[in-house]
């Protein structure tokens, strides 16, 4: 088991305390795209298009884990 997939499992049970780089890491092993222009939000795409906007400032709140969660397994 990778080191994504530990992860993923871990979110799975507890959406707390989490950085992006954590998010990128999952994201990047499972084919989404992620963006960040500077602005406020990192941009996760997923292939079908579907985007998810999260604040690039940490704590991560628990319902961008959640949504976060949902993209990973739509995709």
């Amino acid at each position: 088991m990778n080191t994504a997939a530990k992860l993923l499992i871990a979110m799975r049970n507890n959406p707390l305390d989490w950085q992006l780089a954590q998010l990128q890491t999952v994201a990047s092993q499972n084919g989404i795209d992620w963006r960040h222009d500077g602005t406020s939000h990192y941009v996760f795409i997923r292939s079908d298009g579907k985007t998810l906007p999260v604040p690039a400032r940490r704590p991560i709140k628990p319902i961008y884990i959640k949504k976060f969660l949902e993209l990973i397994e739509g995709a």
